[in-house]
């Protein structure tokens, strides 16, 4: 599926990169656990974050920005696992390498309002997304947020990329499927954000 700029890619990697994958994000969650950011205005987020990389994007009364240290342990974000890089060299199209990876867990219930990626440096430069575990209802919009919407299943394994227009696209998870993956442990869906947040 194509649609100004934005693909999706159905079962992307296989079983056994899936489940590599969900054990690099669990592994990592030991020393860089996901937290429930708070939007600028005081709200805390359904999902649970953290990142992959030399910066991780967070949020909290003071705005949203890309920081080098994660915002409870105060340590640097652990390193990107190599397979997201091979995926980024796969579905980038040859832009500058990622230095941020967002990963976000999704709980049952959890979900994720339209927005749009913005704290990035280059709009140029894609966004690739990896879906792991529960099924999302994901919704895409245009460059307004009033504009008209189009919803998207993302099973796991699924890679979807925002490019072109899409880059700038209003975008978001209506809900996850609760039990339809026993892929992630306790549940739910991780959802992996590739960036490039530097010039």
């Amino acid at each position: 599926m194509t649609f100004n700029g934005f693909r999706l890619i159905p079962q992307a990697l296989d079983a056994a990169a899936q489940a590599g994958l969900v054990a690099a994000v669990m592994a990592a969650a030991e020393t860089a656990p996901f937290h429930a950011p708070t939007t600028p205005w005081g709200k805390s987020m359904s999902v649970g974050q953290t990142s992959f990389g030399p910066l991780g994007w967070v949020s909290d009364v003071s705005g949203y920005r890309y920081e080098p240290l994660h915002p409870l342990t105060g340590k640097p974000w652990p390193p990107m696992p190599a397979p997201l890089l091979e995926l980024w060299a796969r579905f980038s199209d040859g832009a500058p390498a990622p230095d941020s990876c967002l990963a976000n867990l999704y709980r049952e219930g959890a979900r994720m309002g339209l927005h749009v990626d913005a704290d990035e440096a280059d709009d140029a430069v894609p966004v690739v997304s990896i879906s792991l575990g529960d099924t999302a209802i994901f919704r895409l919009g245009g460059p307004r947020r009033g504009d008209p919407t189009r919803t998207v299943r993302l099973s796991s394994g699924d890679v979807c990329v925002l490019a072109g227009a899409s880059r700038r696209a209003y975008h978001g998870v209506d809900r996850i499927l609760a039990g339809s993956s026993r892929l992630v442990p306790g549940g739910g869906r991780i959802n992996l954000t590739l960036r490039r947040a530097r010039p």
